[in-house]
């Protein structure tokens, strides 16, 4: 696999002729696709496709399919984690940030875009038992979220609005399991009560 690896590294660039495309919005396109179809469903003539790209664009750029997903998945994991955060800070307190958090995967999970999926999710079942490189990258992932959910917890404890006796690092794992299985539903395609939902999760800090 180390191998494999090696050759999904994206290719250096020799010095001349500027590239001709916009990286972020190839790379757009092509988690879309990713995230609508999953890795091995994904052909190299869907990205070209998808990416308005020509397929030597793409090698000159990549080198294969391997390196497109792993280079959609980190612009992925990027933006998802500013969302994320962005809906945290709403919050006044870290109680509210939490549940801020958690409506805010909620909204994710439903409608067109839940039903395209989570990259994260998608990746974790589909690749991580037979690709360690996309497995590190979707445990890396997870522990960040994880990380920043227990962090939230201790800012809560620190300004009161969560009692000192909630366990941080064991509720922000069981959080992490109910935001996870909410793309999960919401790919499946059934309806969320995200209020309810949430109203329940919050029990998790009392």
């Amino acid at each position: 696999m180390q191998n494999t690896a090696r050759r999904s590294r994206p290719a250096a660039r020799p010095p001349g002729r500027p590239r001709e495309f916009d990286m972020d919005t190839a790379l757009d396109r092509a988690v879309r696709v990713f995230r609508e179809r999953g890795y091995h469903a994904t052909s190299i003539g869907e990205l070209t496709a998808a990416m308005r790209l020509a397929t030597g664009s793409i090698y000159k750029a990549f080198r294969d399919k391997h390196a497109v997903f792993l280079a959609a998945f980190e612009r992925y994991a990027a933006l998802r984690q500013e969302q994320t955060r962005s809906a945290a800070a709403r919050g006044a307190n870290g109680r509210e940030r939490i549940r801020h958090l958690l409506l805010s995967y909620v909204e994710h999970s439903q409608g067109s875009e839940g039903r395209r999926g989570c990259l994260v999710v998608g990746s974790a079942v589909e690749l991580s038992a037979v690709d360690p490189v996309v497995g590190a990258r979707v445990n890396a992932q997870l522990e960040r979220n994880e990380s920043f959910i227990a962090g939230l917890i201790r800012e809560g404890q620190a300004d009161g609005s969560i009692p000192r006796h909630v366990a941080a690092d064991d509720t922000a794992r069981l959080m992490i399991c109910i935001t996870q299985g909410l793309r999960v539903v919401g790919k499946a395609r059934v309806p969320l009560k995200g209020e309810r939902l949430v109203g329940v999760a919050m029990k998790l800090l009392a």
